[in-house]
This record gives C-alpha cells, structure tokens and sequence, in this order.
C-alpha cells in the first residue's frame, strides 16, 4: 500500500470508542489521518473540508436517518464504510455498508480490515463478501449462533465432534470471523436466521 495519507472519519458518539480506535489506527504504522463526527451532518461538513477515503461509523446512528445516510453515500462515492458493532443492531442497517468491525476485535483485525477496504475491489452493499457456505455448514452456523456447543451440535445433526469442528473452521475461513458475535451479525445479514428466532 502506498505511503499517502489515507483520511478516516470516525462517526461515534462515545469519546471512550472514539479514543480507542484513534489510538489503534495512528499507532499503526500506516498514514492515517482521523477525525472525529458525532452525527451525520457533521460527517457531511468535515468530508467536504477533508475528503474521507474511509468511514467508520456506528449503525445505531443511522437508525433515524437511513435515507440521509444512503443520500450521503450517493453524493460521496467512492467512499468504504465500515460499522463499528459493540451491541446488536438490526440487519437492516448493515446492508449498506461494506464490511464491520467488532469492538472486541484485535487492533491488527480492525487493520487489516480497513487495509482490506482501502485496497478492495469488492461489491459495495454486502459487508460480508465471502465464499458461500454449504448447506451442512449452514446448519452447523445456525445451531452454533443458538449457543449450542460443539457436541450439542454434533449430535443434533449425528455427525461427530470432529466434523462439527471441521465444519467450524471451513465456516471461519470462508467468512473470515472467528467469534460467536461475529458469526451471529453474518448470519442475520446473510438471511441464515431471523432477529425473531435468534430471540427466542
């Protein structure tokens, strides 16, 4: 990747995430320029005084204001977005975004994912863009993301505990999440379970 200085706005409200992501990508060693917006007007001011290459953005603050957001997305192509998750959203605002973030991910995971976005040449509008899972991977996803363990699981679907666990880390690779949350937010988004059933 080239040495230019890569302009990141930060959308958050919280000071706390916003501190912690600002000292994780300026402590790497890349050309990070990061700001801070706390609301979508004001991501649209500082985009037009610094142009954003990528956004960071937290989804809870799109929930009001899904047609302003997808407005600005319009007028600002070009732009990644990434959601920064810490709680759980509804799948329908993670459509228009390109990848996500985690709050428990590693700093290098948050990296190498912005590093991905800088240099992707992916289909914007699925944060997820993998390999597809087959259809025993599914069911193994599915009983995973419902808190069953792997034996629990091995014999729901009468495979063995080895083959749950190699189902496991197919789905891992494929995805490239390795967390429970993770997997769970790829689920909803990918339609493989339902908010509602998650739920119950």
């Amino acid at each position: 990747m080239s040495k230019k200085t890569v302009n990141i706005i930060i959308v958050e409200t919280s000071e706390i995430i916003f501190e912690g992501l600002f000292s994780i990508l300026t402590g790497a060693d890349n050309s990070f320029s990061v700001k801070q917006a706390e609301n979508l007007p004001e991501l649209e001011l500082l985009n037009v005084k610094n142009k954003a290459d990528l956004v960071l953005i937290n989804p809870q603050l799109i929930q009001n204001q899904v047609k302003e957001f997808h407005t600005l997305k319009k007028d600002f192509s070009g732009i990644r977005w990434i959601g920064i998750l810490y709680s759980f959203i509804d799948s329908s605002l993670l459509t228009g975004l390109d990848d996500i973030i985690n709050i428990n991910d590693k700093p290098t995971k948050i990296i190498s994912s912005i590093q991905k976005q800088l240099v992707s040449e992916t289909l914007p509008g699925d944060p997820f863009p993998s390999e597809s899972l087959s259809d025993r991977e599914i069911d193994v996803l599915k009983l995973l993301v419902a808190g069953n363990a792997n034996k629990e699981i091995a014999d729901k679907l009468n495979i063995s505990t080895h083959t749950v666990i190699s189902h496991r880390k197919n789905i891992s690779q494929k995805t490239g999440i390795k967390s429970v949350s993770g997997l769970t937010i790829y689920a909803v988004v990918k339609n493989i379970i339902t908010i509602e059933s998650y739920r119950e």
